[in-house]
């Protein structure tokens, strides 16, 4: 089993992921959607939270071995991103999503030196946007963006736009295509219901409206 089915077995094993093709979920920002995502859940499991560690350092260490400095996104990845940077033996600070409203203002929250090679950590891509918003408060604070790892992504088309427009590299341990698959090879969701999913994945925001 390659490393994507591995760990989208892992995901529903724990009920990180949950597929409801019939019952779908809603998400905050109103769409309907088959596929529910907490990868939040992984860091109750010692075994699991070092397995999306160690596998985020072999990421990094093979595509980004330039990186310096890690950062990661507040809030799913703050957690993620010190594990990884303290693997790694590299500096850390962490995005919120805006500056804060007391004390000193700041958005980027830590230390790392300006003009670092700074790798991104994040915890699940959807649409991108919450993403490329602390990429870009990073490029403001002066450092270099290589590259971004998740632990999964829904492989939206306006994500993989954002993603080429802002010139960000990403790579993920999972995604929606492998969760799919190994979902019906299982017997967790049956073969026609495959159709659904990737009609959804086509345009949420007006599936099931």
């Amino acid at each position: 089993m390659d490393i994507k089915k591995q760990f989208a077995q892992k995901l529903m094993d724990i009920k990180a992921i949950k597929l409801q093709p019939n019952e779908p979920f809603t998400w905050a920002s109103g769409w309907k959607s088959p596929i529910y995502t907490d990868n939040r859940k992984t860091l109750g499991h010692p075994s699991l939270r070092s397995f999306v560690k160690l596998e985020l350092c072999h990421v990094i260490q093979e595509n980004f071995p330039e990186a310096d400095a890690v950062a990661g996104v507040a809030t799913g990845a703050i957690a993620q991103g010190a594990l990884v940077a303290e693997e790694l033996g590299l500096p850390y600070c962490y995005v919120r999503p805006k500056p804060k409203d007391h004390g000193m203002g700041n958005q980027v929250e830590g230390e790392i030196k300006k003009g670092s090679k700074v790798i991104v950590v994040e915890d699940l891509i959807s649409t991108g946007g919450s993403s490329l918003k602390a990429v870009a408060a990073l490029r403001e604070y002066g450092v270099e963006i290589i590259g971004m790892v998740a632990s999964f992504t829904y492989g939206f088309p306006v994500a993989e736009e954002a993603f080429r427009e802002a010139g960000v590299k990403l790579i993920t341990l999972s995604d929606y295509n492998a969760v799919v698959e190994q979902a019906a090879e299982t017997g967790y969701i049956k073969e026609e219901e495959k159709a659904v999913l990737a009609e959804w994945r086509k345009d949420p925001s007006v599936w099931g409206v």
